[in-house]
């Protein structure tokens, strides 16, 4: 369909922004680094996850302040799951994995595929600029839609400010209901982070551009699209897009928010619309959902050849060489050589991993009911060196226990 009408937007000044904590800016020379082509061995020469390790990732990420955490690992031998914990504190009720959760920036995925699926129809372009779309709207002309979908738009990240005090910062947004623009204003008033295209600067404001531009293209609904494009062409039981509604429907996980006062008590954060993050983050779900999502893209159900390729080309996001950022999608290289392509979420109450192997034969979802707890989020990271490289050597180091985690929202501890 040819693109709709859009009202002149008037955009706020034009400034340089602190970048999102927990990120450091890949050199704006760095390659990138091209998917590894479908593994052409037998799903027999990958290791057995080692469930023991998935656990022990588990009860390390209760260690560090989690009521409860679980996993969800599928691969050639089928599904296998493990709980710790309670998911209400209150009930005692015991972590369940036909819970649902907020899934926090794994949302981020969910609206890059439909962006994706846009382009291959032809309704926009990546390397177009954003204001042919939405004119004005930008303060900059060179930033272009791959720039949103890759975080290298250089748009400040409102969340900085929004939650720089974290439980204030959470009960000012928890009932509110945002425009798009006025999230982005929130943005351009802000310093500018990097040069359009120069480096990696994580910003949750791409992924908000990134709803504003599939609502234009389609005339819809950002939860419309996710609707008909993903949730009901997989079968998606359990996932969900109800801003402004603050609730989990059915049977949930409750989300426990971490002060920034040591000692302080935690603030039940399960319900609230979401509506500081929209496409950027207020997706709901569940494991086995998240298993079968990421193994549909892996595997090319929900995009063209051409299309996975691009999102699975990525670029480094640290010094480490073992991130790496696509098109809303990160990778990760595990120590035992195994590459791994997903998205980490992070809402206040929920840490979330949802990652699969290029080919999409295994794959696994982990989630622990705390935020602001860096160590928490360090910790759940874990269970993706047990599910897919399997047992190790005592003396093995590796990916399992990385000095910090990446993070999707600021964090004070």
């Amino acid at each position: 369909m040819p693109p709709r009408p859009h009202r002149r937007l008037v955009a706020s000044a034009t400034v340089i922004a602190a970048l999102v904590a927990g990120f450091a800016p890949a050199a704006a020379s760095a390659a990138p680094s091209h998917p590894a082509a479908p593994a052409t061995t037998t799903e027999r020469a990958a290791p057995a996850p080692d469930m023991e390790g998935v656990v022990g990732a588990l009860k390390a990420a209760m260690a560090h302040g989690a009521p409860g955490a679980m996993a969800r690992f599928t691969g050639p031998d089928g599904a296998r799951s493990r709980t710790v914990g309670v998911r209400d504190r209150v009930s005692g009720a015991p972590m369940d994995t036909t819970a649902r959760f907020r899934i926090g920036s794994v949302s981020k995925t969910f609206s890059s595929v439909v962006l994706l699926q846009l382009v291959d129809e032809g309704e926009l372009e990546l390397d177009a600029p954003v204001n042919r779309y939405l004119p004005a709207l930008l303060p900059d002309e060179r930033i272009t839609v791959r720039h949103l979908l890759t975080h290298r738009s250089g748009l400040p990240d409102y969340t900085e400010k929004m939650f720089e005090r974290t439980v204030p910062g959470f009960e000012a947004v928890r009932n509110r209901v945002f425009g798009h623009q006025e999230l982005v204003d929130l943005s351009l008033a802000e310093p500018r982070t990097v040069e359009p295209g120069a480096a990696y600067a994580y910003s949750n404001t791409n992924f908000v551009v990134v709803g504003m531009l599939i609502e234009h293209a389609t005339g819809n609904p950002v939860a419309k699209e996710y609707e008909r494009r993903i949730i009901k062409r997989l079968g998606l039981r359990n996932t969900s897009y109800v801003h402004p509604d603050t609730r989990i429907k059915g049977v949930h996980v409750r989300g426990y928010l971490h002060p920034d006062e040591a000692g302080a008590p935690v603030v039940d954060s399960t319900e609230q619309t979401a509506s500081w993050a929209q496409s950027a983050g207020a997706v709901i779900s569940h494991p086995a959902d998240l298993n079968t999502f990421m193994t549909a893209l892996m595997r090319g159900r929900l995009l063209s050849p051409r299309m996975t390729e691009a999102m699975t080309t990525v670029t480094p996001t640290d010094t480490t060489g073992t991130r790496f950022y696509g098109l809303g999608l990160r990778r990760y290289d595990l120590s035992c050589g195994t590459q791994v392509f997903g998205h980490t979420g992070t809402v206040q109450g929920f840490y979330t991993y949802a990652f699969a192997t290029r080919d999409g034969r295994r794959s696994l979802a982990a989630t622990a009911n705390t935020s602001n707890r860096g160590a928490a989020n360090t910790a759940l990271g874990g269970t993706l060196e047990a599910a897919f490289c399997g047992k190790k050597p005592p003396t093995a180091r590796g990916f399992a226990t990385p000095p910090t985690a990446e993070q999707d929202l600021p964090e004070r501890r």
